[in-house]
């Protein structure tokens, strides 16, 4: 047994993965539509940092998620303990500040299809500012495209209650992962082309989402509804 995954099996089976499930008496449906194996991308919702915990833990195989770079960047113990927890977990650092993130984002996700493991995406781009389902992204159609993998819609449900949001505390509070049929994308593309493919497929994905998630549809991007709220707060606020 490589160290590496001697480090994963203490990460879920003993620091993580037990005190979680207990928190959130957490409850998986569809775990079969999960391939054990081979190039998968979980594509979810996004309520809570919590999520990026819960599914993989859901999945039983780990999901690699981009985190922000600042992860990796801490100094002394507390920063050397933040480092192995998201480094054991499969989190890609990603510096957001950089102009070429989002390009970059795509590239880091198909190096690890092509290696044949499990990456995790958030189509809507950013957690939910209010709670909707916001429309998705493409570029998670695009990888999908790109690499073969198979494309699974997931569902969390109840994270928001176990971190509220603005808040960095955990609370109890009963958890759902859902997971679906794989989306059909060779189907689509032997009836779209080029963007209009792409759009198809996360539409699809998205409808697949919000059907196991039963949230408010928004129809509008995530960053969009974000920034409106922001504008609406009190200047100092």
């Amino acid at each position: 047994m490589s160290r590496g995954t001697l480090s994963r099996g203490v990460l879920r089976h003993v620091l993580i993965g037990p005190p979680v499930r207990l928190a959130t008496r957490m409850t998986v449906q569809g775990r079969e539509h999960v391939p054990a194996t081979g190039p998968l991308i979980v594509a979810s919702n996004h309520l809570s940092f919590v999520d990026s915990i819960v599914i993989p833990l859901a999945c039983r195989r780990q999901v690699h998620f981009l985190g922000k770079a600042e992860y990796f960047q801490g100094t002394g113990l507390r920063g050397a303990a933040v480092r192995w927890f998201h480094s054991t977990g499969g989190t890609i650092p990603v510096d957001r500040s950089d102009p070429r993130a989002a390009a970059r984002s795509l590239e880091l996700g198909e190096e690890v299809l092509r290696r044949g493991e499990a990456f995790g995406v958030y189509p809507e781009g950013t957690r939910s500012p209010d709670g909707r389902l916001h429309r998705g992204r493409t570029g998670v159609a695009r990888m999908a495209l790109s690499t073969g993998a198979t494309l699974v819609p997931c569902a969390v449900v109840g994270t928001d209650r176990v971190q509220p949001p603005g808040s960095n505390s955990f609370r109890p509070a009963k958890v759902t992962v859902r997971f679906g049929a794989p989306i059909d994308v060779d189907a689509l593309s032997r009836r779209y082309q080029k963007a209009a493919l792409l759009r198809a497929v996360t539409d699809e994905l998205m409808e697949a989402i919000g059907a196991m998630s039963g949230q408010e549809r928004s129809g509008r991007y995530a960053s969009d509804v974000k920034a409106e709220l922001a504008a609406r707060e009190p200047s100092g606020a």
